[in-house]
């Protein structure tokens, strides 16, 4: 890592985190508000890396939401090896904001992908832990993506999270967990 090229180690951008950060009354700063909700937050705190002050750039999700996205990823990875003509289904909106039916393929795939996520449900083969992921090839800062094993994050997740791990005092639950994903309910 290149800290002398690093925007997030210098002096006079760190001084103006520090201020951004302090207008809020939190110790970090919410990116991407649209993009944020209970189980995904992106944002940005002041920390210590190799002994400089840094712009840490982090997003924190449940555990919950990271089990689901790894499901998701290997049923993507299985349907793409299951179909040779394999295609991301992608889902558009028609003149009036309804979203238009699916072609065939697009519904085969997803019908499928439906049924390898039931599967590695079922027989619990995908399991994840709480962890903390250091990304050092950022051009701006240092990036951290952190999955905890919490309902939704709050931002008081978030101020504690920041206090123990700028503080070293960072424990993290090694236990493997399994969910179940989330049905949306037909009214």
């Amino acid at each position: 890592m290149k800290i002398e090229n690093n925007k997030g180690f210098d002096v006079s951008t760190l001084a103006d985190y520090k201020m951004k950060i302090s207008s809020t009354g939190n110790n970090y700063l919410a990116e991407d508000a649209d993009e944020n909700n209970e189980e995904y937050t992106h944002f940005y705190f002041i920390g210590k890396y190799e002994g400089k002050d840094v712009i840490y750039d982090a997003v924190m999700y449940t555990l919950r939401l990271h089990h689901e996205s790894e499901l998701f990823e290997i049923a993507e990875h299985k349907a793409a090896e299951h179909f040779p003509q394999y295609k991301k289904i992608s889902y558009n909106e028609d003149e009036n904001g309804n979203l238009k039916p699916l072609d065939d393929l697009e519904e085969e795939i997803g019908l499928y992908m439906a049924e390898v996520i039931l599967e590695l449900q079922d027989e619990g083969e995908v399991r994840v832990k709480e962890h903390v992921d250091v990304d050092t090839h950022l051009d701006f800062g240092v990036g951290l993506n952190i999955g905890l094993k919490v309902e939704k994050i709050t931002s008081k997740i978030i101020e504690r999270f920041i206090f123990d791990f700028n503080k070293g005092a960072l424990g993290l639950d090694d236990t493997l967990y399994s969910f179940e994903t989330h049905q949306e309910e037909a009214e």
